[in-house]
């Protein structure tokens, strides 16, 4: 059992440009599966999984998710904090960052859906003393994604660029764990990107880890994987 679970930042402030033709005048985040709302589907999982606190971060549109979900949802606690400008997926952790309570916080993004066992991934956060943990995903095609590589100990090393050829590898899940004390003493700018300009530059800095889940993954981020979501999501059903 957890003293204190820690807070949960979803990242639901995309535009879903590539979904423009399939999702009209909608946050990503929003975009409707088999009549739900996608972030409808994360938040049962989160709440599923025991934990309380949610900070959504929203920009595009974000009235209609704070009018949507209100201040709460299930037995979860729902805060806001609205970008007034893109701040890029690092900008917007920083900017969430000030809101969260816990010693450790969980960010996922808005439009991913990776189910993993959460209570066991912050136990080996926290037992591993991370900096950073980040849930990976074996695929059969890393090429779209880009790969994460480990040292022996589960230690981020490197991350390989996308790329033409099919290959299989650890990708990352969209799904961390951060130490708040770590995060916050930094000096990062306001806007960046968490992925491109802290993870990729920062290794040598901070004890980044990784842990491989094997769990359902979809990206709804592109036009043939939203309409996958529609068929496979059956299978969440609350």
């Amino acid at each position: 059992m957890f003293i204190t679970y820690p807070d949960i930042v979803i990242l639901a402030g995309g535009l879903g440009t590539r979904l423009q033709n399939e999702v009209k005048n909608l946050p990503k985040a929003m975009a409707p599966i088999n009549g739900k709302p996608f972030l409808e589907y994360l938040l049962n999982y989160i709440e599923k999984s025991g934990f309380k606190r949610i900070i959504l971060s929203t920009g595009y549109l974000s009235s209609y998710i704070q009018e949507y979900f209100g201040s709460g949802y299930k037995n979860l606690l729902i805060e806001y904090i609205v970008e007034d400008e893109p701040l890029g997926t690092g900008g917007a952790i920083k900017l969430a960052s000030t809101k969260v309570q816990s010693p450790h916080f969980i960010v996922m993004n808005g439009d991913t859906f990776f189910p993993i066992n959460l209570q066991n991934f912050f136990q080996f956060h926290v037992e591993t003393l991370a900096d950073v943990s980040m849930a990976l995903r074996k695929v059969d095609d890393a090429s779209r994604y880009g790969e994460v590589e480990c040292d022996s100990s589960g230690r981020v090393v490197r991350f390989n660029e996308k790329s033409k050829h099919v290959q299989p590898g650890l990708i990352n899940g969209g799904t961390y764990i951060i130490s708040t004390r770590y995060f916050k003493k930094l000096n990062l700018p306001a806007k960046f990107s968490f992925e491109t300009n802290f993870l990729q530059t920062d290794l040598s800095i901070g004890y980044f880890l990784g842990q491989e889940f094997d769990d359902y993954f979809l990206d709804i981020g592109v036009p043939e994987d939203y309409k996958r979501a529609q068929i496979e999501f059956n299978a969440f059903k609350d």
